[in-house]
């Protein structure tokens, strides 16, 4: 078991990406809404790999960050926006999330948007980088979902290398603090897929594992 190390490889490739990430945070909701539209109400109080966050929990979750990265492209105010919704009726999830991830469309239609100066919960930044660290978000919350559905089908490995890169850019350091809303990384076995090497890197655990 090793704990994943960055590689100039893997910046490289984020950095490139990160020019405009607006195609691959579209393939990123793709998949997440995919998923989501096979949740049944019965699923719902499930565990994740978030283990504060029930599968309504991390629903809530999802569509909120989504709906704030909409308003940050926007250019609005995204920490004013919560990043949980209530009041989703238990076979709403998928409708919710389509009008978030449209809203982003929307939000981030103008190219001016991606050299803005935005802010996001980690500081300020430059919109594409904002944008890239939210497919971070998208994906890794996708595995979650993921796994709390039983694993159902193929995710793709490409977006969970993409915010794999984005992850050991914003989160270098292996040792995290209770500042940041990801814990330390942890070991994962070698010859892990690009899904597992990104949920260890955020400090996720399998739910058997």
């Amino acid at each position: 078991m090793t704990t994943d190390t960055a590689t100039a490889n893997d910046s490289s490739t984020a950095t490139d990406t990160m020019t405009d990430p607006r195609p691959l945070y579209a393939r990123a909701a793709a998949q997440a809404a995919a998923l989501i539209e096979t949740v049944r109400p019965g699923q719902l109080a499930g565990p994740t790999p978030c283990t504060e966050f029930d599968v309504r929990t991390l629903l809530s979750h999802i569509v909120g960050g989504t709906l704030r990265i909409a308003q940050v492209g926007a250019g609005g105010d995204g920490m004013a926006v919560h990043p949980f919704v209530d009041g989703v009726p238990d076979d709403g999830w998928a409708a919710a999330y389509d009008e978030a991830r449209s809203a982003v469309r929307r939000g981030w239609a103008d190219d001016g948007r991606l050299e803005a100066a935005v802010r996001v919960p980690w500081g300020e930044a430059p919109g594409r980088n904002a944008l890239s660290g939210y497919v971070m978000e998208c994906v890794a919350h996708t595995w979650d979902l993921w796994q709390a559905l039983g694993r159902p089908g193929d995710l793709d490995p490409e977006l969970a290398e993409f915010a794999l890169a984005v992850g050991r850019l914003v989160l270098p350091e292996a040792e995290r603090g209770d500042d940041l809303p990801f814990a330390s990384a942890v070991p994962v076995p070698e010859g892990a897929d690009a899904y597992a090497r990104l949920a260890a890197w955020l400090g996720r655990r399998p739910l058997d594992g």
